[in-house]
């Protein structure tokens, strides 16, 4: 699976899933600094699902045409099992991840809606 991850996410996320032989890009080793249009424009050219942990995205995205956006929730007493967490999840949901926007949070996913207009 390809995925983007925006400056906010976690880098163990990035590093989990790269461990797991997933293709992921990251803003911050791509495109330092892009603002969150050009981020989401850059998802969707590369057909990469984004991962971020900044709940704007969900205004964003919504009714445009994405891969699909994974916002990460997790609080801190929690964060240390993240990256297990995100490619768990990954693995368990596969192809419903495909141009939806899903809240991971601690022990559960929610696949929110169809994004695209």
């Amino acid at each position: 699976m390809r995925f983007l991850a925006d400056e906010s996410c976690d880098f163990a996320v990035v590093r989990a899933l790269r461990a797991a032989h997933h293709d992921v890009a990251a803003v911050v080793e791509v495109s330092p600094g892009a603002e969150d249009d050009a981020v989401l424009a850059l998802a969707q050219s590369d057909s990469r699902l984004l991962l971020t942990e900044d709940k704007d995205f969900g205004l964003l995205a919504y009714g445009r045409e994405t891969a699909g956006v994974l916002l990460i929730r997790y609080p801190s007493a929690s964060r240390a099992s993240l990256g297990d967490a995100v490619v768990t999840i990954v693995a368990e949901l596969g192809d419903r991840l495909s141009g939806a926007f899903v809240v991971i949070e601690p022990g559960r996913a929610r696949v929110s809606r169809p994004m695209g207009g």
